[in-house]
């Protein structure tokens, strides 16, 4: 009886402790799952608790680093929207010292404060003489001058006479820096000097160009380089033996006379080699540089420019030769390099206006004293023979060499489109009188 007591009650104990130790599994298990997945239930909760933190920090980096390129991004492109927006990112970025530098620069850079116009105020036109010119030359040039703010001249190379002088007061004015205009009397002395040929590639830093391709382009290094081995004395000979710093005209009222220095600017200033890529220093007329093209055109004879004012001057006009120029050999040269410019070179635009016949021409642009200055001096080979047209723009941004170019191709445009061309051939191609074609058959 005993011995059945003491069974009884070890089984009950035995069930007891199986029942507890089952509850506590039960417990742990349910804690489990309720912060860990299954497959890291076993681990311990300090483990779990570490690497809930190591996965938390690396969120939290990730997130961060992504935020760190965003950001990057986004100063990226306002520092490249500073070049249209330069006010927007002053305003918004004026505590930070390196975004305002990059902001004084750009503005110093691509920005500039224009104090002239590049738009015609008035009628530049009215006080003009017109009885002894050209009447389709005139309208011509006006109608492709448009509104700017500029001068046209139109020579007859042939025998210097103005055909046409648009906005006769900043024609007849002092004058104004050539820009690159210079260059023509550039490459002239250094083909006269033999300090190179058409074909001779001059070194510059990083590429090697010839003549043609440097008038073509309008390469500053390359006529830099040419002054230099020129030198100021000599670039200033043949400077004015094409007629720079002395009046152009044959007693043309109101003419003012540009100026060639005699002495280079300072080496501060860039020098002769600046003064042979910009003309810096140099004042030059639109007369002056009609006559240097006329030159050029009709094979070295500078003549002066006489501007007829009435139809007895037209008719009882005589060309008066200021000098001859020993250029003949050249002019093909500078010739080439002058079609480049305009059949893909800085004056290719003219062509977008104009291609009946060969334009040859030369680009000048350039800023002074708050105006920007836009050349373009050129001739052409009709079918009735050469014209000389100056372009000179004066204004802000919309006023440079290519656009002066651009309007000498609508001059050329309008002269097209009028019959001109047509017209003066029917005029060379009158026939005798009765009285020169008795004289001609013997019958007089």
């Amino acid at each position: 009886m005993k011995l059945s007591w003491v069974l009884a009650c070890g089984l009950a104990v035995a069930m007891v402790a199986g029942d507890a130790s089952s509850a506590a599994s039960a417990t742990i298990t349910t804690r489990t799952s309720k912060t860990e997945p299954a497959h890291i239930s076993g681990k311990s909760s300090t483990h779990r608790r570490v690497r809930h933190r190591r996965v938390s920090h690396l969120v939290r980096k990730s997130s961060t680093s992504t935020r760190t390129q965003t950001a990057t991004r986004t100063r990226t492109v306002t520092r490249t929207r500073t070049h249209s927006a330069v006010r927007t990112a002053r305003v918004r970025h004026r505590t930070s010292g390196s975004v305002r530098r990059v902001s004084y620069r750009t503005r110093r850079r691509y920005y500039q404060t224009w104090r002239t116009s590049s738009f015609a105020r008035g009628d530049i036109f009215s006080g003009d003489v017109t009885a002894g010119e050209d009447p389709a030359v005139r309208q011509a040039a006006i109608a492709a001058l448009g509104d700017m703010n500029g001068t046209a001249v139109v020579v007859d190379p042939s025998n210097g006479r103005v055909l046409a002088m648009v906005n006769q007061k900043l024609a007849l004015s002092p004058g104004a820096e050539p820009c690159s205009t210079i260059k023509l009397g550039i490459a002239m002395a250094a083909l006269s000097e033999g300090i190179v040929t058409r074909d001779t590639m001059v070194q510059l830093p990083g590429f090697r160009m010839n003549m043609t391709e440097a008038l073509a382009h309008s390469n500053n290094l390359y006529f830099e380089t040419l002054g230099r081995q020129l030198g100021f004395e000599r670039v200033r000979h043949y400077e004015t033996e094409f007629g720079l710093g002395e009046l152009a005209g044959w007693h043309i009222a109101g003419e003012q006379l540009g100026e060639y220095p005699d002495h280079p600017i300072p080496d501060s200033q860039g020098g002769v080699g600046r003064m042979c890529s910009f003309g810096q220093g140099v004042s030059l007329t639109p007369l002056q540089l009609a006559a240097m093209v006329s030159a050029i055109a009709n094979g070295g004879t500078l003549y002066y420019m006489q501007h007829p004012t009435t139809q007895e001057e037209v008719a009882g006009f005589v060309p008066r030769i200021k000098r001859k120029l020993n250029i003949v050999p050249y002019i093909p040269d500078v010739e080439d390099g002058m079609a480049g410019a305009v059949e893909y070179g800085t004056a290719r635009s003219l062509r977008s206006n104009f291609k009946e016949f060969p334009v040859f021409g030369k680009t000048g642009t350039c800023s002074n004293e708050g105006t920007r200055l836009g050349w373009f001096g050129s001739f052409s080979e009709g079918p009735q023979g050469k014209l000389v047209t100056v372009f000179l723009l004066e204004g802000g941004r919309p006023s440079f060499g290519p656009f002066a170019a651009q309007l000498t191709g609508e001059f050329y445009k309008h002269l097209w489109g009028s019959n001109y061309f047509i017209a003066k051939d029917a005029q060379n191609r009158q026939p005798a009188s009765p009285l020169q074609t008795r004289k001609r058959s013997g019958a007089e």
